[in-house]
């Protein structure tokens, strides 16, 4: 099994309960129902599935010297992290997400970004590590400085020292700073140091203002385009179009790092596309690309085919939609055939 970090945005998601009558006007008072605080961001999402399932996990992020810094670290460490890496920052609060999910309606963020500003990666310790994720660049202003430097740095350092490299990305918000960079050029820059990649096809089109609709055609274009730009292993999520799954040539799968060149010759050249499980009463959407991202690199941590990783992949997001962990137990529930990446 190999050790993996988990770097990048974190924070804490504020959910009051809201039912389908829920309504906010100026002025009004509105009723809601309980509020629940949990950990958010990719390194909070991606890195408890990834030790919910049985990876050993470091997380690597920045938070503010205050009391949801505290509370934050308090949650990391209640949830098996021995040693979350977390940077305080001395200038900014603790980023938080209040989460507006009413039922039958797609979720809306109301975002700070507070300390991920200062996250740049530099305390990003590589040594040791099998496998680097690293989550939503899109959010994080300091890996953006100078055209994207540290992004790439941080990816090619690892790259350099024989680690697997993992990206996932978050929606870019044209409005915000990081709507003005020059993604086109950064995201070419970035997956030629990038052996995994995980992004939705909303996180793609936002990045690279291309206005059309959804189809398979579409995600087979950004695939090829990624995987041209020197990606060893696409992921990439549609919703309730599924998950397309595809990979690069043996040689490229080769110089993917300790966990992809083992199983290079499995994984080359491979395509597929698996839709999402059924899930009869859906509680939540929030976290289940993350969790899919879980499912992936811990199936490959384990040696997966891709019938096997997609199927893990899949299984880890309808389990939270489901309102469960993705833990072993709830994933063979849902899909008996991923048993075999559970053993010693």
């Amino acid at each position: 099994m190999h050790t993996i970090a988990v770097a990048g945005h974190v924070c804490l998601d504020v959910t009051p309960r809201l039912s389908e009558q829920t309504r906010w006007e100026p002025g009004q008072l509105v009723e809601v129902g309980p509020l629940a605080v949990s950990l958010g961001g990719c390194v909070a999402n991606t890195g408890v599935t990834l030790a919910d399932l049985g990876a050993e996990v470091t997380p690597f992020a920045t938070v503010g010297d205050d009391e949801l810094g505290e509370l934050l670290l308090a949650r990391l460490s209640a949830e098996g992290f021995a040693a979350p890496r977390l940077t305080v920052s001395a200038s900014r609060s603790t980023s938080y997400s209040l989460v507006l999910e009413q039922p039958g309606i797609d979720r809306t963020f109301w975002h700070h970004t507070g300390a991920n500003e200062e996250f740049d990666g530099a305390d990003v310790e590589i040594t040791g590590q099998g496998l680097l994720h690293l989550g939503y660049p899109t959010l994080l202003p300091g890996l953006l400085a100078q055209d994207g430097r540290p992004l790439v740095d941080l990816l090619s350092r690892a790259r350099a020292e024989g680690v697997t490299t993992s990206l996932d990305l978050a929606v870019v918000d044209p409005s915000s700073a990081s709507g003005t960079v020059d993604w086109d050029a950064l995201l070419t820059a970035a997956f030629a140091q990038c052996d995994i990649a995980s992004p939705s096809v909303d996180d793609l089109v936002s990045a690279l203002r291309i206005d059309e609709p959804y189809s398979p055609g579409l995600v087979d274009r950004l695939a090829d385009r990624m995987l041209a730009d020197g990606v060893a292993v696409v992921a990439i999520s549609a919703g309730r179009h599924g998950l397309r799954l595809r990979a690069g040539s043996v040689e490229r799968l080769r110089a993917a790092g300790g966990v992809l060149a083992p199983v290079a010759e499995v994984w080359a050249d491979q395509a597929l596309t698996v839709p999402p499980l059924w899930v009869e009463h859906p509680v939540t959407t929030n976290g289940a690309g993350d969790a899919s991202t879980a499912g992936l690199l811990f199936a490959l941590s384990r040696g997966a085919d891709p019938g096997q990783a997609a199927a893990l992949a899949a299984a880890c997001a309808a389990a939270i939609i489901s309102g469960n962990r993705a833990t072993p137990a709830a994933v063979l529930a849902l899909e008996p055939s991923t048993a075999g990446l559970f053993g010693d």
